[in-house]
């Protein structure tokens, strides 16, 4: 499960890829993206503050100031967002590439069933969403809304 830390960062993301898009973008303020997020401001500073420093988003000061999104938003890969937000995204420490430990209780992790159960998931969930972008998350897919049991027209 992603973190509401993580729905928060996505949201303003997707507030500033959409402001992005308009003909005449412009900065938008922590209170713009959070009232077009519906996100409380005081947990955006932070969050905002990370991105910002990942290099996704720039911040300019002053009267005219505010955020924007300066990767385009098929550059912004949702599983290093993930990782930065939320940190390693493997469901055991051994089998992450960015965080590995080995299990405390494992005596060999060659053999261990578990480990070898959820390599397979997660595995396959990596290929998904490593290949997933901003982008992606801007366009509608009919494949998620069928997943999420959204009627369609």
């Amino acid at each position: 499960m992603i973190t509401q830390k993580m729905k928060y960062a996505l949201k303003a993301l997707l507030v500033l890829a959409d402001e992005a898009a308009r003909e005449r973008p412009e900065p938008l303020t922590i209170e713009q993206i959070a009232k077009r997020s519906d996100t409380p401001k005081r947990f955006l500073e932070h969050i905002l503050l990370e991105i910002r420093n990942a290099g996704v988003i720039a911040s300019i000061r002053g009267r005219a100031g505010g955020y924007s999104l300066i990767k385009r938003p098929g550059d912004v890969s949702i599983s290093e967002l993930l990782r930065l937000i939320d940190g390693p995204i493997a469901p055991l420490p051994c089998l992450s590439r960015r965080a590995y430990q080995r299990c405390e209780d494992c005596v060999d992790e060659a053999s261990c069933r578990i480990r070898k159960v959820f390599a397979e998931v997660f595995w396959s969930y990596l290929l998904i969403i490593e290949s997933l972008t901003l982008e992606d998350m801007l366009r509608s897919t009919v494949v998620a809304d069928q997943v999420l049991g959204v009627p369609t027209a």
